[in-house]
């Protein structure tokens, strides 16, 4: 991710936005503090995520939940239930 002062976007705008059309993400600063954020059109929130390295996707990995043991509760559903709803 790149990052220019807002002057620089105002005297190359056309080149900049072609670079954001290409595919680069850019951050515009005012007075040193991040004021906008130049992203593609195409380009989700959760994939600017991704190329930023903030998030990494799920694994592929597959949980059997019918290989995983059962387990007896003492009380009934409705029970835990009323109990966890209290004096409603």
């Amino acid at each position: 991710m790149t990052t220019i002062p807002h002057r620089e976007l105002r005297n190359q705008s056309s080149k900049i936005l072609e670079r954001v059309k290409n595919g680069e993400i850019i951050d515009v600063t005012n007075n040193g503090e991040i004021a906008a954020t130049l992203i593609p059109p195409s380009v989700s929130p959760f994939e600017r995520l991704l190329l930023a390295g903030q998030v990494k996707p799920a694994s592929t990995a597959v949980v059997d939940f019918q290989a995983l043991p059962r387990v007896a509760a003492a009380n009934s559903t409705a029970e835990i239930l009323a109990d966890l709803r209290g004096d409603r």
